[in-house]
């Protein structure tokens, strides 16, 4: 593959950038500095928290775009881009919902903080690795003067089986229901997702589908793969998005995002 026309490149966190261990290969700082000198755009496209990528990236995320919460809350260069505010009636619908699922612990992420009312403590440990700024509350349904731009459901027994039929009703609300991981059910505003923030960014930076790069290994990244002539499912992707995919990278345990970029750079 001729790699010369690269301009940016976007990769999802968990299951592609990041290791199973949450960690990041020892090797991406160098390689990041290697596509700053030549121009390239590194951007992290994640179902995680803005607060939580950020901490992956220490002062390089002022030079980075970020699409955060599934591409809810979008920055470039340490500027607000946008910010997709949720209807708070519908959030408490959702929230009510998800009291009645045995195992389902609901995460209601807020532009300054994520909210959770659940008192397991594994989920508690676990959910941390995703959204580092997070507040315990005794009732979700109390939180006043929060922009709620993503709820996040999360059940250990799998969101495909568990989550996503008791949820799938509210795309009649306009919202997007999307399965973002094995363990995790993501809830936006409709038409609002990792593909669309992707768009926004390539026209304000005026790169174009042939210019851009793609990694991903989940539903919830299907939409930015298809705005990237380069586009990468991981080997340790879901089928579909192996389907969706033009190309195929080494896993995610494998350093794949890692080793595709070195033969660019």
């Amino acid at each position: 593959m001729n790699y010369e026309n690269i301009k940016l490149i976007v990769s999802d966190m968990d299951g592609t950038l990041l290791r199973s261990n949450h960690e990041l290969s020892p090797e991406f700082k160098t390689v990041y500095n290697q596509l700053l000198a030549k121009g390239i755009q590194f951007v992290p496209a994640s179902g995680r928290q803005f607060y939580s990528i950020t901490s992956y990236f220490e002062e390089d995320q002022n030079n980075m775009a970020i699409i955060a919460e599934n591409g809810t809350y979008v920055t470039y260069k340490g500027d607000e881009v946008f910010v997709d505010e949720l209807d708070k009636d519908l959030v408490k619908d959702i929230i009510l919902e998800s009291r009645k699922i045995d195992g389902a612990n609901l995460v209601l992420a807020g532009k300054n903080a994520a909210y959770v009312e659940s008192k397991d403590a594994d989920f508690l440990e676990f959910f941390q690795n995703f959204y580092s700024k997070n507040i315990v509350v005794d009732d979700l349904l109390a939180i006043e003067n929060e922009q709620f731009i993503k709820i996040a459901i999360n059940h250990s027994g799998g969101s495909e089986k568990n989550l996503y039929q008791n949820f799938k009703r509210f795309e009649a609300n306009d919202l997007n229901i999307v399965i973002s991981g094995e363990v995790w059910l993501d809830i936006m505003n409709n038409g609002t997702n990792k593909g669309k923030a992707l768009k926004e960014l390539q026209n304000q930076l005026k790169i174009s589908d042939q210019e851009t790069m793609v990694f991903g290994d989940y539903m919830n990244d299907i939409e930015m793969l298809k705005l990237a002539k380069y586009s990468f499912a991981m080997q340790n992707a879901h089928p579909d998005v192996k389907a969706v995919a033009n190309y195929e990278a080494p896993s995610n345990d494998e350093d794949g995002v890692i080793q595709i970029i070195k033969n660019l750079i």
